[in-house]
């Protein structure tokens, strides 16, 4: 299965006013990102124990340890939870950025260094998310 399509069956798997929230956010996230690479993960570690909620992501940035390895992980990911909706902002230097230029403006989230966490996109105001997934697009370092 491609990953265009478990992003389809993941979105499609979740409750309706859920689906619909998360259809308008993958489509406004392509977008914001046209040309990005699209990543799925199933929420699952290596022995098939779920670890996470699944999670859609977007773009690429490289992660690179003290030790010499690296890692490439997506910029801007979204997931499904139990109370709502989570879109993930990573790869930002400044850690309060996120919620101290964003958090008062968006309207009903949780919103923490790397994490923009809404009920339904009802609740927020979408053009402020819109803002933060572009700046993060062009502000994530390359650790």
């Amino acid at each position: 299965m491609t990953i265009k399509q478990q992003i389809k069956e993941y979105i499609a798997s979740q409750p309706e006013a859920k689906r619909n929230d998360m259809q308008v956010l993958h489509k406004n996230i392509l977008e914001i990102m046209p040309d990005t690479k699209l990543w799925f993960l199933n929420g699952k570690d290596s022995s098939g124990k779920i670890v996470s909620n699944p999670n859609i992501g977007y773009g690429l940035y490289t992660i690179k340890y003290a030790d010499g390895t690296s890692k490439d992980f997506y910029q801007i990911g979204m997931s499904a939870n139990t109370s709502g909706i989570s879109v993930y902002v990573l790869g930002l230097k400044d850690k309060k950025y996120l919620s101290e230029t964003f958090g008062k403006k968006i309207g009903k989230a949780s919103v923490t260094g790397y994490c923009i966490k809404f009920k339904a996109l009802q609740d927020i105001n979408m053009d402020v998310l819109e803002e933060a997934i572009r700046y993060g697009v062009k502000n994530s370092i390359q650790s």
